[in-house]
């Protein structure tokens, strides 16, 4: 089910706008490494309590790491509701993208008991999820619990790819984070793809 509404209030947090409608359980909804080229997607998925806010808080791409580590704990501390899922490379190399994006997505919806509307960061909704939900164009930026999903996503698959990098040393994943940097490519072209990159990318096809 979506949702249609007129957007009259700007910045953070939309959630007021939907906590005076009468929602209690609003969830915002981020991803991490959709554009990267090795590694798996991560999903966060946040609901805070009704009335919170936190100025700190915002889109993850904003924030320096240190300061995602910091909010990281915050929001497992202070959230009503969180979860982290993530979808594999190979689900990624097998499924494609976006299917791999929203299975994510369905895992970290599955670990939520209670979820009144859910706020999807993009223009695509979640394709089997029943209950009420809303995607925003630049949600990271409009709702509260949407950037702290990001930062969940963020740092989970930062942390992943740190530990990567100890197994795949020679592509400093420490460093790009599976992202498509000069270097990475050049590493990439050097050593050859690694169990561990997405294969299925375009920039693993020959011509």
């Amino acid at each position: 089910m979506t949702l249609l509404f007129s957007l009259k209030e700007k910045g953070l947090p939309i959630e007021r706008f939907f906590w005076d409608q009468g929602f209690e359980s609003i969830a915002g909804l981020d991803e991490a490494g959709r554009g990267a080229i090795a590694g798996p997607l991560f999903v966060g998925l946040v609901i805070f309590p009704k009335g919170y806010s936190h100025p700190e808080i915002k889109d993850s791409k904003l924030l320096s790491p240190k300061k995602r580590e910091e909010l990281f704990e915050v929001i497992l501390k202070e959230a009503k509701a969180y979860a982290i899922a993530s979808a594999t490379v190979e689900e990624i190399n097998r499924l494609g993208l976006m299917r791999a994006l929203f299975l994510a997505m369905e895992r970290a919806i599955a670990q939520v008991e209670e979820i009144d509307l859910l706020l999807v960061d993009g223009i695509s909704l979640v394709p089997n999820y029943k209950g009420l939900q809303k995607a925003l164009v630049k949600g990271d930026n409009l709702s509260l619990s949407i950037a702290a999903g990001s930062i969940l996503a963020k740092v989970s698959r930062d942390r992943f790819m740190e530990r990567l990098s100890q197994e795949y040393p020679q592509y400093l994943f420490h460093k790009h984070k599976g992202y498509a940097t000069a270097e990475h490519l050049k590493l990439i072209k050097k050593y050859g793809a690694s169990p561990v990159h997405r294969t299925t990318f375009l920039c693993f096809k020959d011509g």
